[in-house]
């Protein structure tokens, strides 16, 4: 799955508005205009072969993995509210990947920090999806990318968690 299709699913899964999007884009550090988010939401052309055409036109942008993390952090800002800064602390520094992570397994880890999910909630996703996952599966995939026991998330495996979401958000 490209990152376009990733953006495209998490909108439909949790109903999210154009205009929200901005704001989580905004949040998240990237600034994008309605226009431009509207050729990030569309899916890209195949060529004759079956590849996909990541090339930027007129009526489609790819969407980088920054910017997918850039709306992705947006995202949980945007959930969750900005971080307060208690006395005697530093200010909080946005963590951003060093691109060890995949989209996929990136996607997993913050929409479960946007919506509070806990582990069991996540497992509970994917059940309703169809698909029956271990903590200790989750976990490998949440875990950070340098970990031992890290696992990369599969396409598959992304799609179910978001088609479990579209159920729980969207009836």
């Amino acid at each position: 799955m490209t990152n376009n299709d990733l953006l495209i699913r998490l909108r439909y899964a949790l109903d999210i508005k154009n205009t929200d999007m901005v704001e989580m884009f905004k949040l998240g550090g990237f600034d994008v205009t309605k226009e431009e988010l509207l050729k990030i939401l569309t899916k890209p052309k195949q060529t004759e072969d079956g590849e996909i055409d990541l090339t930027p036109t007129d009526e489609f942008t790819p969407c980088t993995y920054e910017m997918l993390e850039a709306f992705l952090n947006g995202f949980v800002t945007f959930k969750r509210g900005k971080q307060e800064v208690k006395p005697g602390q530093e200010k909080p520094v946005v963590q951003v990947s060093s691109k060890k992570d995949t989209p996929n397994n990136l996607l997993l880890k913050k929409v479960k920090v946007a919506l509070s999910l806990t582990t069991e909630d996540m497992i509970e996703i994917f059940y309703e999806a169809g698909l029956n996952v271990s903590k200790g599966e989750l976990g490998a995939i949440l875990r950070k990318a340098d970990h031992r026991n890290y696992k990369e998330c599969g396409d598959n495996f992304t799609r179910n968690f978001l088609k479990g979401l579209t159920f729980k958000y969207r009836g």
